[in-house]
């Protein structure tokens, strides 16, 4: 990250005195609580992070023990995004539901601890891809720190991994609705059929994987190089049993690999 990027960033943490930041537990908003953490102080950064049927339990674990480490406040805000018809009917636009709902919410607790900035992670190259959530960051005054300084994810990345923050090479992992096609009913059972076949990659030590749902279709995207796992004989045996058990009949793997947003194409 260039020193000019730095500086700015600085100046724009240093004038906000005190601030909510809506904390996923990623490596954006982790690096996020963290810079506010040091340059404002812990007591006035208050990382809020919404818990949903759509959040795993290791993410929640995740957030809770990096803002224990640097002594920020975590408030837990409950969420129900699934009892709104226009988020579980899943329409192209169902994140701006989900984040409509989030920050309607985050602003009132912001306000009570006297946060006068709500901040989120954003950056730079998120701006280039379809974030229908923004609209509704937009219509609540959350500020983008890192979009404003011009910071990328690899800049993001690169000072996480300076500041020996463990998440500098975490994988990217938005809500389990985003493997759910457009169009298709999001229900609680498909999201926890989705996170228990992801476990199942996981715990063959996959980093990056996605389960996308495809009805009674798992269709398993994974990076290249991680192939050779998956096709293992014993571990594909092992995999489609495991799978099919939660719910799937057929088991799918990608061969285009791993990649963000393939159900936006």
């Amino acid at each position: 990250m260039s020193t000019d990027k730095f500086s700015t960033l600085k100046s724009l943490l240093i004038s906000y005195k005190k601030v909510a930041v809506a904390y996923s537990g990623g490596v954006d908003s982790s690096l996020l609580v963290k810079l506010c953490a040091d340059t404002l102080g812990p007591a006035n950064v208050i990382a809020i992070t919404g818990v949903s049927q759509t959040y795993t339990e290791d993410e929640k674990k995740i957030a809770q023990q990096i803002t224990g480490k640097l002594g920020v406040e975590l408030v837990l805000l409950q969420t129900d995004e699934l009892s709104s018809d226009s988020f579980a009917s899943n329409p192209t636009n169902r994140c701006y539901h989900c984040k409509k709902e989030l920050y309607g919410k985050l602003v009132g607790i912001a306000k009570g601890k006297g946060a006068a900035y709500i901040l989120d992670g954003t950056n730079a190259d998120d701006l280039g891809d379809y974030r229908p959530g923004r609209k509704a960051a937009d219509e609540f005054g959350v500020v983008s720190p890192f979009v404003i300084a011009g910071i990328t994810k690899s800049d993001i990345r690169e000072l996480s991994r300076t500041l020996d923050l463990p998440t500098w090479n975490k994988p990217a992992n938005p809500c389990l609705a985003s493997r759910v096609p457009y169009g298709t009913r999001i229900t609680e059972s498909i999201l926890r059929q989705i996170e228990a076949g992801e476990r199942v990659l996981k715990n063959l030590g996959i980093k990056n994987v996605r389960l996308r749902h495809h009805d009674l279709v798992a269709r398993i995207e994974v990076s290249p190089q991680d192939f050779g796992v998956i096709l293992d004989d014993k571990k594909r045996r092992d995999i489609i049993d495991s799978i099919k058990i939660i719910g799937y009949k057929w088991v799918a793997l990608d061969l285009e690999g791993y990649r963000t947003g393939s159900l936006n194409e």
